[in-house]
Order: structure tokens, then C-alpha cells, then sequence
């Protein structure tokens, strides 16, 4: 995305030097016609607004500006020519408290972005468009979320709005693509149609791979597998591909990428056009492409190569089990004398049953807090705003499902199932979606950030979804702040799970922590099947420390039964303790007097 952000005042520079940090800002201006002031900082240029934006318009995805709505709105006035080619303009107030979208709600990602911003700052947005107020599915935007694109007339899109703006009914047809949008509570206003339903079409989007449709947003199904001489020109692929896909009513937006022998890893050719156009390219070895049974095997190709089918048996793997030859090879010869237009290619194209854009999905890694969204980060709340699909298990997601919009989908699971999530997860974002995975406390705390890390490490680094982890508030450190400060100094957190880390492991750790006098804040500590193993822990402290060291125990922090209870290490209440409860045992320096409860750092 190309965006810039402009501030009125030296007093928007805060909000600037915060919004450069995000993916979607990349230059920042302070628009002044006056010199620059001392006030200023140095990386921040200082620039007539209007240059600005007339050297700029045309290029430009997004404006952000920080100030007066009014003032926004006199300078962009006289560039605005169609809601289909303006970027998308933001005004933000200069403390970040009010997040207003102006243009482009619907045209493009801007809604979503807006949204961001309010996270992001812990503000309001301020929004006018009708799929807000009365929870409609933003039909013409909406796709942008679940890694389609977009085609058909902005005026004919902006009719369909209008007819849902007025309660129209409104359909889609899809055909292609992940549907799981449509168990959103805004997908179900969005009634489902057929082919036959020709009466319902001039209130009809599509969702297909065919370029014949109005209002048709495109999944990425469709893999082009190719064959070619040895340098052919890129000209000629790229003609070729257009030639074949058009005759066969086929969407050039729907391409997910190409396939072909990994005798092509250097084709010059090949690899321009798909890095201009964003696509992945799968190679196959030909011992894997002889496996495939093609309908138009050559026993020349065969005899050169190696296997008798390379664009038809490599589109069919790279679309995968259920995928369907739509078009079965064709071969192009260059038939001028242009030195430009050389070789020959040949083409077939398949569809996949699962869409597939790695390199627009993304996984958020999320770390929700202990309970109350009250302790949710900001980073994390606009990580939240900016996916379409929550994963989690069911009760963390309770948690937070007060910020859910109407056009987000969760997908919800049950404990031990956290391989099915991370998996989940990693082949939404391959399919182009923008996913968040929730984890309670810190998802880097024994939650579910390592394991998706290790999976998305056996996914090859080309084809691997971007992902972010977003920290958390762990509930180890709400329940030291509930009882005071006992982690001021070093300490340990141990979790006396033995599911997946051996006892004896465990037993080391302890005896470590113990003889480096750590603070011990002890996770996971007794459960229905686990009931020996916090008696042991208690007994290995015992064997180093007095028995009146002081304990605080931490059961439910952060959420609606939350307690807290201080006892000495000899005379903590087994019987009371569960999976929900925190321990933290202090050191040989720590201290509980008028139950505060507190580890010095040496200050006195």
C-alpha cells in the first residue's frame, strides 16, 4: 500500500511519527506554508499541503490527515475525480481520539484501515456508511479481507450499495472461493442464488473465476500450468496467457499462480511475469509430473525431459486432491519476425477447490490478556480489527467477543486442540485471508505462538504467510500486580504440566530455580488428573527455603471470580488449588507485611 499522512500543526507530529510505523503510512509531511519550526523534528519535512497532494494523487492508495475535517476536505476537493481511482482519505483529530473515514469506505480497504487506527489509538471512529449502523455486509469491499479481487463497473457496484442502503434485497452467486463469510452475522443478511434465479440478477455479485459477470469479486483458484523453449520471449507467454484465458471466459484475477518442471527454475520469462503480478510460482520435479495421468501426453516431451506432461500435470498438482483441468493444453508459436516475440509456450489451466495467496495472507498471533478486555493492548485490539477470521478456543474468545464486528467470523475449538487451530490458521493465510489466533495471557507464554511458529518453519519460506505475535498481559503478571510487586527482581515461571515436558525435566527446573534463589511464579500447578505433582513442587521448595516464605496465590485474575490469597510455603491449601489458580513463591529476600507483598531490588 502507498500512503502518506499529512499534519496541520506542529502538535500532529506525535500522532505522524506513530502512524509511519504502521504498513500502511510511509512518508509523513508536517503541511505548512510557512519555514519549518524549531518545534518540528528533523525526520518530519515540512511542505505545502497542496504540492504535496498534486505531485502525489495519482499514485497514492491512502491519506491520512491529522487535523481539521474541513481543512482535509478544501484540499482534496478540486483532485477528486471517481470513486474507483481517488485514494482513500482518513481525518484524524491531533490526539488520535477521533478517527473519521471520508473517502473510499467502500472502494477500498479504508474502512478496515479506519478501524485499525481507532485499535491502534484506543480511539472512536466516527462512521457515516449504512453497512456500520445497521450491520450490512460492506458488499464492495468485503473481499479485500478474504483474498479476492475485484471487477465490474464502480457505477454498477454503486448501485447494488444503494438498493442495500434502502433494504433492498440483496444476492451473490458464488461459485468459487472460501465461503466462510457467510456464517458472519453479516454474511447471513446476503441471500444466496442460483443460476436460474435470472428475475434476482440486476441485485446480484458474483464470487467466481469467469470474467463474464457484473460485480464479480475473484478468488485466486485457478493455477496456469506452463511449458516453453528455452528463452522464449516474455511477449509471447504473456499474450499467449491473456489469448487463452479470454477465450475461455476465465478472469485473469483469479490466477493463484503457475506451475511448471523445475528444469524452467531459471526461465527468465516466466519468472518476470509472475513477480509483476505478485504470483507464486510451484515447481515440480519430473519424476513427480510423470506421475500424473494428463489427458494429452507427448512422447517427445517425454523422451527430452523426462515425463510426458509438464503444463497439464503441473497446473494439476499445484491445484491439488479435487482439482479440475478446465483447460487442457494449448501450445503458441511466435508467427512474426519480431525479435522481440520469440519460442513457442504451451498453457492449461486448472482450478483448485481451495483458493491460494499465500503472499496476501497473514497470521496474527494474538495474546488477549488474562480475562477483562480491559487488559487487552491496543496492538493487539487493532490486530483484532484488521482479520477477518478469529481462531481460538471457545471461552478466550467469549472473552473478547464484545469487539467483534459484524463481518468477522469465529472459529472456535475445544482444549487440547491446538495443532487443529495453528493448522486452521496457516492454511487460511495460504488462502489469502488475514487470520488472528487467540491465546490467553501472552501467546508466548505457554501459549500457542511456539507451536505455530515450528509449523509455519516446514512451510516453505517462499510460499509462507507473513506473521506477527502480539504480547499480551500473562496472568502471572496481573496476579504479581495484584498482590503487589514480587517479580522486582529475577525470577523463573515454571509450569508443572508434565503433558508435554518430562517430570523429571520439571523436577530440574525447580531445583535450578531454586538454588539461584529465583522468584518461582508456577503455572498449570493441579488438575482433576494431575493432583500429586504440586505436593512435590511444594516439597522440593521446603528442602531450600523456610516454611515462612511467603506465597500469594491468584485464582480467575482478570476475570469475574478473580481472588487473591496469601499463605506461607508450609501451609498452602492443596485442596483449594486448580488449572485456574497462579502461584508465586518468593525468594529469600521477599517480604509480605499488611499483605504487600513485595521481592526488593536492592534500591535500600
Amino acid at each position: 500500500m502507498n500512503g502518506i499522512a499529512i499534519g496541520f500543526s506542529d502538535n500532529s507530529q506525535e500522532i505522524l511519527k506513530r502512524l509511519i510505523k504502521t504498513e500502511f503510512i510511509n512518508e509523513i509531511y508536517i503541511g505548512s506554508s510557512f519555514k519549518k519550526s524549531k518545534n518540528i523534528n528533523e525526520s518530519i519535512e515540512v511542505l505545502k499541503p497542496k504540492n504535496i497532494l498534486r505531485e502525489k494523487w495519482a499514485e497514492l492508495d491512502l491519506i491520512i490527515f491529522v487535523g481539521s475535517v474541513g481543512a482535509s476536505i478544501r484540499l482534496i476537493n478540486s483532485l477528486l475525480s471517481s470513486k474507483d481511482k481517488d485514494p482513500g482519505v482518513i481525518v484524524i483529530d491531533k490526539k488520535g481520539l477521533k478517527i473519521i473515514p471520508v473517502i473510499g469506505a467502500h472502494q477500498s480497504n479504508v474502512q478496515n484501515i479506519a478501524f485499525q487506527i481507532c485499535n491502534l489509538f484506543g480511539g472512536e471512529i466516527i462512521e457515516t456508511n449504512n453497512s456500520i449502523d445497521q450491520n450490512y455486509l460492506n458488499i464492495d469491499s468485503f473481499g479485500n479481507q478474504w483474498g479476492w479481487k475485484k471487477s465490474g463497473d464502480a457505477k454498477e457496484w454503486s448501485k447494488l450499495v444503494i438498493k442495500q442502503a434502502n433494504n433492498k434485497k440483496i444476492f451473490c452467486n458464488q461459485s468459487s472461493g472460501n465461503d466462510l463469510w457467510k456464517t458472519s452475522e453479516a454474511g447471513t443478511t446476503i441471500n444466496q442464488l442460483s443460476d436460474e434465479d435470472n428475475d434476482k440478477k440486476k441485485s446480484t455479485f458474483h464470487i467466481s473465476i469467469f470474467s463474464d459477470k457484473k460485480n464479480t469479486w475473484h478468488p485466486p483458484t485457478l493455477w496456469i500450468g506452463l511449458g516453453c523453449e528455452r528463452n522464449t520471449s516474455k511477449e509471447l507467454i504473456k499474450d499467449s496467457l491473456q489469448n487463452l484465458l479470454a477465450t475461455n471466459n476465465l478472469s485473469p484475477l483469479s490466477i493463484a499462480g503457475f506451475a511448471t518442471v523445475d528444469l524452467k527454475k531459471n526461465e527468465q520469462a516466466i519468472l518476470k511475469i509472475a513477480k509483476e503480478n505478485n504470483w507464486p510460482v510451484k515447481f515440480f520435479t519430473s519424476s513427480e509430473l510423470a506421475k500424473v495421468n494428463a489427458p494429452n501426453p507427448s512422447n517427445v516431451v517425454l523422451s527430452e525431459i523426462g515425463t510426458p506432461s509438464v503444463a497439464e500435470a503441473a497446473c494439476i498438482l499445484a491445484a491439488g486432491d479435487g482439482s479440475k483441468l478446465l483447460k487442457e493444453k494449448k501450445i503458441f508459436k511466435s508467427i512474426n519476425s519480431s525479435k522481440s516475440i520469440t519460442g513457442a509456450v504451451t498453457i492449461a489451466v486448472a482450478q483448485s477447490k481451495s483458493q491460494y495467496a499465500p503472499l496476501k495472507g497473514e497470521i496474527h498471533i494474538v495474546g488477549s490478556g488474562p480475562g477483562d478486555i480491559s487488559y487487552l493492548t491496543n496492538d493487539a485490539r487493532k490486530a483484532l480489527s484488521k482479520c477477518s477470521t478469529w481462531i481460538g478456543y471457545k471461552m478466550y474468545l467469549d472473552l473478547i467477543k464484545p469487539l467483534k464486528r459484524k463481518d468477522q467470523v469465529l472459529i472456535e475449538s475445544n482444549l487440547t486442540e491446538e495443532r487443529a487451530r495453528c493448522d486452521k490458521a496457516i492454511k487460511l493465510a495460504e488462502e489469502g485471508i488475514k487470520v488472528a489466533l487467540i491465546s490467553s495471557g501472552d501467546s508466548g507464554f505457554y501459549g500457542m505462538a511456539g507451536l505455530l511458529l515450528e509449523l509455519i518453519q516446514k512451510v516453505k519460506k517462499e510460499f509462507r504467510p507473513a506473521f506477527e505475535v502480539h504480547p499480551g498481559i500473562s496472568s502471572m503478571q496481573l496476579a504479581a500486580a495484584l498482590g503487589g510487586a514480587p517479580l522486582m527482581n529475577d525470577f523463573c515461571s515454571i509450569s508443572l504440566s508434565d503433558k508435554l515436558t518430562p517430570w523429571e525435566n520439571i523436577e530440574k527446573r525447580i531445583a535450578g530455580a531454586l538454588l539461584g534463589d529465583f522468584v518461582i511464579a508456577i503455572f498449570n500447578p493441579q488438575s482433576l488428573g494431575r493432583n500429586w505433582q504440586l505436593k512435590r513442587a511444594i516439597e522440593l521448595c521446603l528442602g531450600y527455603r523456610p516454611g515462612n516464605t511467603p506465597v500469594l496465590v491468584g485464582r480467575q485474575v482478570g476475570r469475574k471470580n478473580q481472588s487473591k490469597s496469601f499463605f506461607n510455603l508450609d501451609s498452602i491449601p492443596l485442596q483449594k488449588i486448580d488449572m485456574l489458580s497462579i502461584i508465586i513463591i518468593g525468594n529469600s529476600k521477599t517480604t509480605l507485611v499488611d499483605e504487600i507483598f513485595v521481592t526488593p531490588r536492592g534500591y535500600l
